[in-house]
């Protein structure tokens, strides 16, 4: 077996070098491959069937499976979605030194500029369309269903939140990252308890029934995961799909938007008057989505990063990410109080 451009060059050199890049596995697909380049965590492939992604996926089949349910189902209404290179078998899959590949086609576009109100418009109405299109989406996914277990994923943050407390407690010698992570944890952990007491206050439970309040939710919509092309959205990496209410994924959406522009509350009004131009909201559906903003994400997840090593970055990377998310703390408390104010 040949391997192909041994000296390719990467930036996401941890990553990318767990790739194995022989001929033999694009083969499996039935494809040719001339060259490769990297891009972000995967490689870009030009082959004989056209612009090609190559992913290694860090997941299992059951969960690579339910991804491409969730989009064959949305693909119905809603072509704007990643779609899957298969083998002769029909699987989009293939193992090769035991490790789980598969290939998909390029979208075009460009990443979404979140800075661009024009971007965040087109953004906001394709989330609306893809929700629209997943409706009624189901296939007995129990693992990737969310629904109803809002308060119980709140409780378990709180414990590792507390967790971690504890832990850099027992630190004799604690370094920068735990220093900024105790002076702010007590505050997080407030709010967190504040989201739970919430959810009782509205009616979750019953949202969870209806049909129309559910989704096939991306539940990863940073930026480069959105694509704009001829002003319309298109949706990659599709890798933390779930299925929950759809203000689950506004939530996530608004939190990656307005967190770098001072939680600007008009650019979150944009976002719903685009969202809700296309796909509905009731005055419920609302009111649960100002619990899900009120949830502390980003201090949750940066803590949990470092502290549970989900992420591979170097301590000064770490350290500026925190100072950052800590930085806009009083931003975000004028949004909330903001945000309770709102009616729909």
């Amino acid at each position: 077996m040949s391997k192909i451009n041994d000296s390719v060059k990467y930036s996401e050199k941890k990553e990318l070098s767990r790739y194995d890049l022989y001929v033999d596995l694009f083969r499996e697909f039935g494809i040719r491959v001339v060259d490769l380049v990297p891009l972000r965590n995967v490689f870009l492939l030009f082959t004989n069937k056209g612009k090609k992604i190559l992913k290694r996926v860090e997941y299992s089949k059951e969960n690579l499976k339910f991804i491409y349910d969730g989009l064959e189902y949305v693909r119905k209404e809603f072509s704007n979605v990643v779609s899957f290179e298969q083998k002769s078998s029909g699987d989009i899959y293939t193992i090769w030194n035991g490790e789980l590949y598969c290939i998909m086609d390029l979208a075009q576009g460009r990443e979404c500029e979140y800075s661009n109100p024009l971007d965040l418009d087109i953004a906001a109405k394709g989330i609306a369309k893809l929700h629209k299109a997943s409706e009624g989406f189901r296939n007995g996914y129990v693992e990737k269903n969310m629904l109803g277990k809002a308060k119980e994923n709140f409780k378990r943050r709180y414990e590792e939140l507390t967790f971690f407390k504890k832990f850099v407690f027992l630190h004799e010698i604690k370094n920068e990252f735990d220093k900024i992570f105790l002076e702010n944890v007590d505050i997080y952990l407030k709010q967190i308890e504040e989201s739970i007491l919430l959810i009782d206050r509205v009616p979750y439970y019953k949202l969870c029934s209806e049909e129309d309040k559910i989704a096939f939710c991306h539940h990863d919509l940073a930026h480069h995961n959105i694509l704009i092309n001829n002003n319309e959205a298109y949706f990659i990496d599709f890798d933390y799909a779930i299925i929950d209410l759809k203000v689950h994924d506004i939530c996530n959406f608004v939190n990656k938007a307005i967190k770098n522009f001072a939680f600007d509350i008009e650019r979150f009004k944009n976002i719903l008057q685009s969202y809700c131009s296309i796909n509905t909201l009731d005055k419920r559906e609302f009111e649960m989505l100002k619990v899900y903003l009120s949830f502390p994400e980003d201090f949750y997840s940066i803590s949990k990063d470092y502290y549970a090593r989900r992420k591979e970055w170097e301590e000064d990377t770490f350290i500026d990410r925190l100072k950052k998310k800590v930085e806009y703390k009083d931003d975000r408390e004028e949004f909330l109080n903001n945000l309770y104010q709102m009616q729909i």
